[in-house]
């Protein structure tokens, strides 16, 4: 037994008032003489002994109504746990779990409003002199210092549902700073969760010891979700008036299956198209949405399916561009070459310029996707630095040898990058036999893949320039001769892509120009050249979007603005030799379609969605929490659990021990009772 304030013990010495009243309580008896003294002898004695004792149980009855009076007031307690500690005040941290899943249904209705009820019981069991902090996945600056019970309480009204995901680690990490720099030393973290499998993990946890963290799980009724994954293009360039396929990724986390759910596709706020599908349970699948761009520039998409009670991931926001035209450049040698020039201008897609070796205008080289050096006898070094420049912003760059070339000007220009370059000239004749089916260049060219056979017409190579063969190159094929040797070949460059062909365009090298394959090989290469930008981000994680190419003027500045809400932000910028990126530092909270302006000009368009992390239910039972705490041996970790009333009175418990006050002050009332009734009725 101990006691809270054990100062008021002293008190007890006030026991000693009705004992030194009753000693010294001299009350004189009257003598009255009668005849017979025998009978009345009898009576004497028998109303002495009575008196007596009834003034000893009246003292009893005092002195214990007192007594008790003094405990209450002490307020003895029985301490439940060794690290048991009572003190004049309390820091506290309680952690609200208000990521996305927790507004699954439990119970007593979502998940997030259980857990600000179970809050409300956790300070209802501490005393008024207590400090608390309140703690979301937010992280808020203004939850970083302690509040009062009414202020807490107003804070906890303000708490709604976050894109943000903590996870255990950093959650107590936070709580722990907070509550070190608290000079009380009694110290407790609550932290109140769902506790999903996908975020839950003790590992990155450092125990402190002087911390007691009490795990409180909120379990939900259902869990299952239907939810879009992700999607994607099957090419890489979007193009006016011609069919799009959009592939998206649809998973079911639940045991029941999903029979012909409707699946929408929004383009710029009307609907493009409509699919469904069926899933079985705890399955994904692939969904094809096909529609055709009849507008060009910005396009802001969404797919959308519906589920209930977690409608967070229901929908996805991407966007892409509708390119007018690809701009072509073929810088030539000495001639233009007919059959590039009747491939591209022929074309409504492309816009072909021709340019030659002496009059090359290298401001106008970033405009183009892609550049064509047609038989360059040699490439100068100021020509080679902008052709680096320029595939390192993403651009393509197409490479044809020269019928008579330097060698050495060429090994310059191409080993920096870093790509093959040319070694000699091989005058064995030969011709192409592998072509890369796997490379996108080629997907959807053929009716199906199949294995070089004497039937496949390939084109037939005369002589050819030799590529280095150097073993840290990323030289990937397209064409490759019978020698085996690269007919054509890619070399991936920082954001572009180098391809190099072994031969000019020359029928004394190779019949490339009238044969089947020039056409749909160069044809892909230019429009592989359109650099997509990003279809989507997602909410916490992208921390910098990098812009295409814009001219930033004196008097303007980049906008960031939501098209569905009234959201207008001015990011950071930076701008670098490798072009312009926007910093967004998490300004971002809400999932939704964007656009980037310069001034009042649209530079690109944005979709930002929810992380989907969140997406799977899939939470820790009871049981499994606490063999994950066994494994960890954390001394100073618990688990609380059960209904809200009940956890409350434990938790009372727990940091108070058991609690007699409230009979203290029964018993004094009781025995204050009895001392009236023995002086009323005992006559």
């Amino acid at each position: 037994m101990q006691f809270i304030y054990p100062g008021f013990l002293f008190a007890l010495s006030a026991l000693a008032i009705p004992i030194i009243i009753h000693l010294f309580n001299f009350r004189k008896f009257k003598r009255i003489y009668f005849t017979n003294v025998k009978f009345l002898r009898e009576i004497k004695q028998e109303t002495q002994s009575k008196s007596q004792l009834k003034h000893l149980l009246v003292l009893l009855a005092r002195m214990l109504a007192l007594a008790f009076l003094v405990f209450a007031f002490a307020q003895p307690f029985i301490p439940q746990t060794k690290t048991t500690q009572l003190s004049n005040e309390e820091a506290v941290s309680i952690f609200i779990d208000n990521s996305f899943s927790m507004d699954a249904q439990g119970k007593a209705g979502s998940l997030l409003e259980q857990a600000k009820k179970t809050a409300v019981e956790i300070l209802a069991a501490y005393k008024p002199s207590d400090r608390f902090q309140l703690l979301t996945n937010d992280f808020e600056a203004k939850h970083q210092r302690l509040l009062t019970k009414e202020e807490f309480l107003e804070s906890l009204q303000e708490i709604k549902s976050s894109a943000r995901v903590k996870s255990v680690s950093e959650v107590l990490s936070r709580q722990a700073d907070l509550l070190a720099a608290s000079p009380t030393k009694s110290k407790c973290a609550y932290v109140i969760s769902d506790f999903q499998k996908s975020n839950f993990s003790l590992s990155n946890v450092t125990p402190d010891t002087a911390l007691k963290v009490r795990l409180i799980p909120i379990q939900s009724n259902s869990r299952n979700n239907l939810f879009i994954d992700s999607c994607w293009f099957e090419t890489p360039s979007r193009q006016l008036n011609k069919p799009e396929v959009l592939t998206v990724r649809v998973t079911n986390v639940s045991d029941v299956a999903v029979e012909n759910a409707p699946i929408k596709l929004f383009l710029n706020k009307k609907q493009k198209a409509l699919a469904s599908f069926s899933l079985d349970a705890n399955t994904s699948a692939e969904v094809k949405l096909t529609f055709t761009c009849k507008e060009i520039g910005i396009q802001n998409a969404q797919v959308q399916l519906t589920d209930f009670p977690v409608t967070f991931d229901d929908s996805y926001y991407f966007s892409f561009e509708v390119a007018p035209k690809i701009h072509v450049l073929a810088i030539n040698g000495l001639t233009e070459n007919n059959s590039i020039s009747t491939l591209f201008k022929n074309d409504s897609v492309f816009t072909l310029s021709n340019a030659f070796e002496k009059n090359i205008d290298y401001s106008s080289l970033q405009k183009n996707e892609l550049i064509v050096l047609n038989e360059l006898t040699t490439v100068s070094s100021g020509l080679s630095q902008e052709l680096n420049k320029f595939v390192s912003k993403g651009g393509s760059l197409l490479v044809f040898p020269a019928i008579e070339m330097d060698l050495v000007s060429y090994q310059n220009f191409l080993s920096p990058l870093p790509a093959n370059y040319f070694t000699g000239l091989d005058t064995a004749r030969t011709r192409v036999d592998k072509i890369n089916f796997a490379h996108p260049l080629y997907a959807g060219v053929f009716d199906k893949k199949r294995k070089p056979t004497a039937n496949i017409d390939l084109p037939i190579v005369h002589q050819h320039y030799v590529l280095n063969k150097a073993s840290h190159s990323n030289l990937e094929y397209l064409l490759k001769m019978q020698n085996g040797d690269v007919f054509i070949g890619k070399n991936k460059v920082v954001k572009g892509q180098v391809y190099v062909c072994s031969v000019p365009l020359d029928a004394r090298f190779s019949n490339l120009t009238k044969h089947a394959m020039f056409v749909p090989t160069l044809y892909n290469i230019a429009l592989y050249s359109v650099v997509p930008s990003q279809l989507f981000y997602t909410l916490g994680k992208d921390e910098s979007v990098e812009l295409p190419a814009a001219v930033l003027g004196t008097e303007e500045v980049y906008h960031l603005k939501s098209t569905s809400a009234n959201f207008d932000i001015i990011p950071e910028h930076k701008t670098t030799q490798n072009g312009t990126s926007i910093l967004l530092h998490n300004q971002v909270a809400v999932a939704d379609n964007y656009l980037v302006l310069a001034g009042k000009d649209s530079v690109m368009g944005l979709g930002f969605n929810y992380d989907r992390k969140e997406s799977n239910l899939e939470c820790l039972s009871t049981e499994e929490l606490e063999t994950q705490l066994s494994k960890a041996e954390f001394s100073n970790f618990s688990l609380l659990s059960g209904t809200v009333k009940a956890f409350s009175n434990s938790l009372r418990e727990m940091n108070q021990g058991k609690r007699y006050w409230k009979w203290c002050i029964v018993l004094a009332l009781l025995f204050l009772a009895v001392e009236g009734a023995l002086i009323r009725f005992w006559k």
